[in-house]
């Protein structure tokens, strides 16, 4: 993602706060009891396909079903409140720890805006036990919990946890290369959010915010709202700019609205702002 230039009011030393302050307000290793998977550092699992098929007998047949024919199968659903909340503090969470961290302990495969909603999003949706915490390098302080419907990858579609064909979900799709692990951010947008509201001060934490910056060679970006409210807070991931390697930003809502390019402030009188989004898991109760 190309920085929303390099202005002096993205740039104050209040961006940029220590792992240190992190600390007080985040989150540490998880209760006892927790159930413990076996990952690689990329997410996947060993047998992954016996897995998938052991847990696609397991899934209801109600349940393979897209009742809102944006190609999310109802099995990946978080159809209960409370684990809406848990996966939204975990994606919050784990997101704004990328921004806090030392960039050298930063996983190597956030490299843009699309790849931190990717990492965020998957390691949102796993068991958080004393693995996790060790393979992450994550601290935080009181867990959120875990969510209770299902984990990744125990779902029939195993690994590929993100939608990249068109259409609405059909049973085939679980081996017809219609999900995969990688989705840049057009595909995120597209297949695997929907949209709220071009009213920012509508989104919720774990919202996303898109933006089409037309004229450039990677035109779409986004951000995830951290916080909401008086103080309400995205985090996001620059990209690369002109060759030059990208960082992480904790920004204040009230400063992007206030931003010297107006292509950046997301007001519904901006065209290149596309909205607020939400993932689709999130979309609807039964």
């Amino acid at each position: 993602m190309t920085s929303p230039a390099a202005s002096a009011a993205l740039r104050e030393p209040w961006i940029f706060l220590s792992v240190a302050a992190l600390a007080s307000s985040l989150v540490l290793p998880v209760q006892a009891g927790s159930e413990s998977h076996q990952v690689s550092s990329l997410g996947v699992i060993p047998h992954a396909a016996t897995q998938q098929a052991s847990t696609a007998a397991s899934v209801p047949s109600r349940l393979w079903t897209d009742r809102f024919g944006d190609g999310t199968p109802d099995f990946l659903r978080l159809a209960d409140p409370a684990d809406q909340g848990v996966f939204r503090r975990w994606f919050t969470l784990i997101a704004e720890y990328q921004a806090m961290r030392p960039k050298a302990e930063v996983p190597s495969e956030i490299q843009d805006c699309a790849s931190l909603l990717r990492f965020s999003y998957r390691e949102a949706l796993k068991r958080h036990d004393e693995n996790w915490f060790a393979t992450t390098g994550i601290e935080v302080v009181a867990p959120p919990g875990e969510i209770r419907a299902w984990s990744y990858p125990h779902t029939p579609l195993g690994t590929a946890l993100f939608r990249v064909h068109t259409g609405a979900f059909l049973p085939a799709d679980l081996n017809d290369g219609a999900f995969a692990q990688f989705a840049d951010a057009k595909t995120l947008v597209e297949r695997n959010a929907y949209f709220v509201s071009r009213d920012v001060h509508a989104a919720l934490p774990g919202d996303l915010l898109f933006y089409r910056q037309f004229g450039q060679s990677s035109p779409w970006h986004s951000m995830i709202l951290i916080r909401a409210g008086a103080g309400a807070e995205v985090v996001y991931d620059t990209g690369t700019d002109h060759g030059q390697p990208g960082e992480l930003r904790r920004v204040l809502v009230a400063d992007l609205l206030s931003h010297p390019q107006p292509q950046w402030r997301p007001l519904p009188a901006n065209p290149n702002f596309l909205g607020v989004y939400r993932w689709n898991i999130l979309r609807g109760t039964p």
